[in-house]
């Protein structure tokens, strides 16, 4: 049977939960991956939910009440940002191949308990018109927006 782009598409995205998920091993209840590229710029990112507490990836042994250490070493980030990366440029890859609009921004969201994804795709101009604006702004509101709705946030 041969694979649709839909397929190549999922099996992307959910590496990319993968490595998140690993990275936390498996303890999160919500995973939040920012995904950016354009103008031949990429940018990946992510943060968690764990406890009811919004926590960025290096923040993730302040947590109160966790009794496990998180290997939160810069080599161990730097390998789920490049994995990501490398998935970015498959995606794009994969929509060039079948015709299709690549996207500029993906926010994924990842239910753990519920193994639910929601994504949401931007496709026009993000920051290539903007000389201010940077990806990593854009993460931060993210993660400020998601941090605001919960019971707490550690940046």
């Amino acid at each position: 049977m041969t694979k649709l782009f839909e397929d190549y598409f999922s099996e992307l995205q959910a590496d990319m939960v993968s490595i998140c998920l690993e990275y936390v091993n498996n303890e999160a209840d919500n995973i939040y991956i920012y995904c950016f590229h354009e103008e031949g710029w990429y940018s990946f990112n992510v943060f968690y939910k764990i406890r009811g507490v919004v926590v960025r990836k290096h923040k993730l042994n302040e947590i109160p009440g966790v009794n496990f250490v998180y290997d939160t070493s810069g080599e161990r980030q730097n390998a789920v940002l490049n994995v990501g990366i490398d998935n970015l440029k498959k995606i794009k890859k994969k929509c060039e191949e079948f015709g299709r609009d690549v996207p500029k921004e993906m926010k994924l969201h990842y239910d753990v308990r519920s193994n639910k994804l929601q994504a949401k795709y931007r496709y026009d101009l993000v920051v290539t018109h903007d000389e201010e604006l940077l990806p990593d702004d854009l993460f931060d509101s993210w993660f400020e927006e998601v941090g605001k709705k919960d019971i707490g946030e550690i940046n």
